[in-house]
């Protein structure tokens, strides 16, 4: 079996990336552009001028894809995860007793 005709894969155990994207946010703009299909749709069902529709969702889709590679390059793959599970830790911990730490001679 020397000459294999199968080629090894070294992208395993990788994120995935898609021009500088990478793992959830590729979801994330996927999802957002969906949001601006249907927003788009919605505005012309409603009557407003086909160009004003357009113009108002190319700037929105601009901020959207550019706060996706912002928030992907500042966090990386599992960093706004830790960012936002750090938010939720408290700055500290106050006793205003010292019960919690004396141990009582009825509990084992």
């Amino acid at each position: 079996m020397a000459n294999s005709i199968y080629k090894v894969n070294k992208g395993i155990n990788q994120s995935i990336e898609f021009k500088g994207l990478k793992a959830q946010y590729i979801w994330y703009l996927g999802g957002g552009v969906i949001v601006l299909m249907i927003v788009f749709a919605a505005m012309y069902i409603a009557g407003l001028p086909p160009l004003l529709c357009i113009g108002v969702i190319g700037i929105l889709g601009t901020v959207l894809v550019m706060k996706i590679y912002r928030m992907s390059h500042k966090y990386g793959e599992f960093g706004m995860m830790k960012a936002l599970a750090a938010r939720q830790l408290p700055a500290a911990l106050r006793w205003r007793s010292r019960r919690f730490f004396i141990k009582d001679k009825n509990t084992v």
